[in-house]
């Protein structure tokens, strides 16, 4: 039996999807919304809980790394001799500037002035402190113990490159060397030695 009431005409039109479609829209934004709401929360709280700072982006960051070649420092030298050990010591050259990124060779002059062998061993020290770990030596006499026999001279090579990432207010470098006598190698050098000069007949070894 029809609810029609007498005298009204069924409805026979399909359901209208507007309100269907309008709640979807509705959720998607919400969502949207949300989403992007919790980026600026999570940089809020990388800041205030975990002490983590993010950049907005690449492009805001600070250009304070060098590239090769974009910059110039200078490098200065020092040299030092323990009284201990009876040589000359000192740089060949006082001052250099250089190229941040690339490769650089200078030379030290040392001396032994006494009349026996003489073993020493060099302690580097980079100044100021905190540019130590951007001055990398690629080849030092520092790296070995150097035997320098009766008046002999040498001229001991170094090579170093900065790093570019050099903190931009540290203009000047200064390596320094302290030359010390090893008095345990010098000790060896001079019991191998003894034997020849006590007996004339045999000839010491080239």
């Amino acid at each position: 039996m029809s609810n029609d009431l007498p005298g009204q005409a069924p409805d026979n039109r399909p359901k209208s999807k507007t309100f269907g479609i309008g709640k979807l829209v509705a959720i998607s934004i919400a969502a949207f919304a949300f989403t992007f709401s919790l980026v600026p929360l999570y940089r809020i709280a990388c800041e205030k809980v975990f002490g983590i700072r993010l950049e907005n982006s690449a492009a805001s960051a600070p250009a304070t790394s060098a590239t090769p070649g974009e910059r110039w420092v200078t490098v200065e030298f020092d040299a030092t001799v323990n009284s201990r050990l009876p040589w000359s010591f000192r740089p060949n050259e006082t001052r250099m500037r250089v190229r941040v990124g690339e490769q650089y060779e200078t030379t030290y002059y040392a001396h032994n002035d006494s009349n026996r062998p003489v073993v020493g061993s060099a302690t580097p020290s980079v100044a100021p402190a905190r540019a130590s770990g951007f001055f990398q030596k690629t080849e030092c006499f520092c790296f070995t113990a150097q035997t320098l026999q009766a008046g002999e001279t040498r001229d001991m090579p170094v090579r170093f490159i900065i790093d570019p990432s050099l903190p931009q207010d540290v203009n000047t470098v200064t390596l320094s060397y302290t030359f010390f006598k090893n008095d345990v190698l010098t000790s060896r050098l001079a019991a191998q030695a003894a034997p020849a000069r006590g007996n004339p007949g045999v000839a010491a070894a080239p």
